[in-house]
């Protein structure tokens, strides 16, 4: 552990030669002192002490033969692996859509017919024809949403023209680009301050006196 230094690792050295246990424990404590007044700033930190014992520990190679006031880690937890994160192999047919939208169609081909299927299909299909517009809104009509579907849900819904229109899709929510004619205006106006701020000199206020 560099951050204790040279110094703090010949003293532990030095405790692990002594012979007898009680004052190996005297050494340690001692030890453990210098090295909290090394980050005075941690004092308020929560098991601060703790956390200096299991340094010592570790800067000993758990070799450290004394009476330790908490307990401290095994040399075990230190040297095995860690355990294999699992990744998702979940396989998606169009990945725009996301996977969400697949769970949602897998729900509607399980339901029973009737009003409620009919909403969930067209809320399914005005989700899809954002997620196009999102990623290629020159293909985002209302026949590709009917087929898209029709694909995902491997034949099993047959959905309609019609309640894939039931939910109007506004393109007033979108963000509007900036216009060019803003930008323009705005840099014209920074061009006549500077073009004022050459030959004009600010008094007070908004009062401006001619340069010589």
């Amino acid at each position: 552990m560099p951050e204790y230094g040279r110094h703090i690792h010949k003293m532990v050295e030095h405790a692990k030669g002594l012979e007898s246990r009680e004052e190996r424990t005297r050494c340690a404590h001692a030890i453990v002192s210098v090295m909290g007044n090394l980050f005075p700033h941690l004092r308020d930190v929560s098991d601060f002490k703790h956390k200096l014992w299991d340094h010592l520990a570790i800067m000993s190679d758990f070799s450290l033969d004394i009476d330790y006031p908490y307990e401290i880690p095994q040399a075990s937890n230190f040297t095995s692996r860690p355990e294999t994160v699992p990744y998702n192999d979940y396989h998606m047919r169009f990945k725009h859509y996301g996977r969400l939208i697949e769970q949602m169609i897998a729900k509607a081909v399980v339901m029973e017919e009737g009003e409620l299927k009919n909403h969930l299909i067209a809320l399914i299909a005005y989700h899809m024809r954002k997620s196009l517009f999102n990623w290629n809104r020159d293909n985002a009509t209302d026949e590709r949403v009917l087929n898209d579907l029709r694909m995902l849900s491997k034949g099993a819904l047959e959905p309609t023209m019609e309640q894939v229109q039931a939910i109007e899709f506004k393109e007033a929510n979108l963000p509007q680009p900036v216009h060019q004619g803003n930008n323009a205006a705005g840099n014209q106006s920074h061009g006549n301050n500077r073009q004022r701020r050459k030959f004009y000199t600010r008094k007070d206020g908004n009062n401006w006196n001619r340069k010589g």
